[in-house]
């Protein structure tokens, strides 16, 4: 009897089950037969019950949690993109300018719907490539720049050049450069002297010197072609003088990208200090703002937003023409002062906001760094296009657009060259560009004409 009871499993106390079977208040169920359950058997069971409870209620915490977040988070995306600028109350205008072209077809609506509507997208993509260069280096930070930072104009272009006019594509990128050059500078100058009419302004004449010397370079390179066509002096005719363009546009994107690695590596120098100094960027530093969107939001963004305007270009550019014959405004006023005022209608507005806060190193990189990129960048890119795509794009801008852009440049490297300005200076570009603006007003281009009828044609010359 003694040895029964000396062989007999240990019984498990009652207050250990207990502690042991509790979780948020539950009892774990206790064998009537204690003598058949062991200390260890007991913990082993309760333990994997608590702990696939535990895992089933974060799982579903954590699902909810994540669903919510992302809820939340592409909210306050579009939020931000879409209703934090006033200027997005235009972005209707583009379904309209659709509606408008399949219930009506009146080419003079649709171009004047979709010009508008263009606009806040123009400014959106330039936002979103701002946001997404927060989260790059310098290098990409420059690429994406000079990727996106025109991409409006490129994009019309592009569809303008699919489509065979190729005046209207020389004119749009002349007519941007011309824009940026004197309007969008001499409008910065104009306010800036204004608000700080007591004093002279100054800023970053080397940087200033630089871009007018690619311009110029850039004049050279439109130069020769136009006059190569002129004097009828080709060695082949048609065909070196597509040769030369095209041999030009590679030298001038090899010039704009050491014009790129130049400018990263000069600002990169701005951030040493001499002598354990402070750095010249301290100040600036504190101004910078941290991203509104994550990166990813400003991919997804760029991506809508390109498609959009893209889609939107396909019906500005088929309502050009029927646009100059109803409105009775010529295709090179079109192109040269509509198209390119709108596309950098963002950056109008945004060098004069900064030359009005006395930074006009900003307005100067928005105004001419913009012309540079056009110039050293958009037009050889789309002479790379064309051949491609086996449109004769060349750099032939004919001698009264070449002749423009020659004078205007000049005009614009005398105005830098002090590293100073005042409102006179920008009054006089202003005054110039209105100059230019009455020249496209009675230009006739044979080339962008020709699809016009012969009775507008023959109204315009009486």
């Amino acid at each position: 009897m003694d040895n029964h009871n000396d062989d007999t499993t240990p019984i498990v106390p009652i207050h250990y089950n207990l502690e042991m079977g509790s979780l948020d208040g539950r009892a774990v169920i206790e064998f009537e037969d204690e003598s058949l359950v062991s200390p260890a058997a007991a913990s082993i069971s309760t333990n994997k019950h608590s702990f696939h409870e535990i895992t089933h209620i974060s799982a579903a915490t954590s699902a909810k949690s994540f669903k919510q977040h992302m809820r939340n988070s592409v909210i306050d995306s579009i939020k931000i993109v879409i209703f934090s600028a006033k200027i997005n109350i235009l972005m209707p205008l583009g379904p309209l300018a659709i509606l408008v072209d399949k219930m009506s077809g009146s080419h003079g609506w649709v171009f004047f719907l979709s010009l508008l509507g263009i606009i806040p997208l123009a400014e959106r993509l330039g936002y979103a490539t701002e946001q997404l260069a927060c989260f790059t280096g310098p290098i990409v930070g420059g690429l994406l720049n000079a990727t996106f930072g025109n991409i409006t104009e490129l994009i019309i272009s592009i569809y303008a050049l699919k489509s065979g006019m190729i005046r209207v594509v020389q004119q749009s990128l002349l007519g941007s450069i011309l824009s940026n050059m004197l309007l969008v500078l001499g409008c910065a100058f104009f306010s800036g002297g204004i608000v700080f009419y007591e004093k002279e302004q100054v800023f970053d004449k080397a940087t200033a010197s630089v871009d007018s010397g690619l311009l110029l370079m850039a004049v050279m390179g439109l130069l020769f072609p136009a006059v190569l066509h002129s004097t009828h002096t080709e060695l082949h005719f048609g065909k070196s003088e597509l040769a030369l363009s095209r041999f030009s546009s590679c030298i001038m994107l090899v010039a704009y990208a050491s014009y790129l690695a130049y400018q990263l590596k000069r600002q990169k120098n701005q951030y040493i200090p001499v002598d354990g100094g402070e750095t010249p960027t301290e100040e600036g530093s504190d101004e910078e703002e941290a991203p509104e969107i994550s990166m990813w939001e400003s991919i997804i963004w760029l991506s809508i937003l390109t498609a959009w305007v893209s889609f939107l270009s396909e019906y500005l550019v088929n309502a050009i023409e029927g646009a100059s014959a109803s409105l009775k405004i010529p295709v090179a006023f079109i192109s040269v002062i509509l198209l390119p005022i709108v596309g950098n209608a963002a950056e109008h507005a945004g060098a004069v906001m900064f030359a009005m806060k006395d930074k006009l190193d900003i307005s100067l990189g928005v105004a001419i760094g913009s012309s540079t990129q056009i110039a050293m960048f958009g037009i050889p890119f789309c002479v790379v296009a064309g051949w491609v795509m086996g449109r004769p794009m060349d750099l032939n801008f004919q001698l009264f657009e070449t002749a423009t852009l020659f004078i205007s440049v000049l005009v614009v490297a005398f105005m830098v060259q002090d590293g100073t300005s005042n409102y006179l200076k920008g009054l006089m570009l202003v005054l110039c560009y209105l100059i230019v603006a009455a020249s496209f007003f009675v230009h006739i281009d044979p080339s962008s004409i020709a699809h016009i009828d012969g009775a507008t044609l023959g109204k315009r010359r009486g």
